[in-house]
């Protein structure tokens, strides 16, 4: 593609440690997840089963094994970690894991809200098993909490074994880092992005403006979360310039007119 345009931005090849590009699957079939990785595995890192739909979705072993074997890594979303552990089935919840073979894991507490001293307990428990993100924030709109207390929840986490924590936005994009009408907390979000770091930090963004936001902002390579399938290859042109929102953004002086 650098040889047809130049001022494409550089996109790390898989895998990414950067850039990276979190897709939410809903209950995807087993045909469409193939179809979703035909054209969309190149720019996807991480796939979703998104809340609890891995327990009642026809066929979700297959998806697990075509989204592997597209180089894609599967994880079952953090509200299933809460649905277990809310009956005190922890170990329950890991058998579950290991039957699917998950390695990666989501430690969560948007639906039921958990000491946070034992989510941190289930995340240096889970990292000794395998490799975990955590999310933060809640999916209640009564529940919000300052830039401060986002930013020390963070770094506990971090500090207790998740390799990226999750800015909490569900699949609406209307609740945690963002505003009643999708608007980002741009407050919130600087507290975030100056004392937690961008490489630590996947940012939900289910909405276009959101991506663009985030883009513009942040750059390419910023790591985006809960993408529908069909918005894959529509982000990617985001990412590199290739559509109307973020056209400019890294072309040269020159040629901005």
């Amino acid at each position: 593609m650098k040889n047809i345009l130049p001022f494409i931005p550089e996109r790390p090849l898989k895998p990414r440690q950067t850039g990276l590009t979190m897709v939410m699957d809903k209950g995807l079939s087993v045909r469409e997840a193939e179809d979703f990785m035909s054209v969309g595995s190149e720019y996807t890192d991480f796939v979703k089963l998104g809340f609890g739909t891995s327990l009642i979705t026809p066929g979700v072993e297959q998806k697990i094994k075509i989204y592997k074997k597209s180089g894609c890594i599967p994880y079952f979303g953090g509200t299933l970690f809460e649905a277990f552990v809310i009956r005190d089935m922890f170990k329950e919840f890991v058998d579950f894991l290991d039957k699917n073979e998950i390695d990666l894991v989501e430690i969560s507490d948007g639906s039921y809200e958990i000491d946070h001293n034992k989510k941190l307990g289930y995340i240096s428990e889970l990292a000794k098993r395998g490799t975990v993100v955590s999310e933060v924030g809640s999916k209640k709109k009564d529940v919000v909490y300052s830039p401060d207390q986002w930013v020390a929840m963070m770094k506990s986490e971090l500090d207790a074994g998740s390799v990226k924590v999750i800015a909490e936005a569900r699949e609406s994009g209307t609740i945690g880092i963002y505003n009643d009408d999708g608007s980002v907390n741009l407050p919130l979000i600087n507290e975030i992005s100056n004392h937690i770091g961008l490489g630590n930090v996947i940012w939900e963004a289910p909405l276009k403006s959101q991506q663009a936001w985030f883009i513009k902002q942040f750059g390419a390579n910023v790591d985006l979360g809960n993408i529908a399938p069909n918005e894959i290859i529509p982000l990617e042109t985001l990412r590199l310039g290739l559509r109307g929102d973020t056209f400019f953004q890294f072309l040269p002086g020159d040629l901005k007119g």
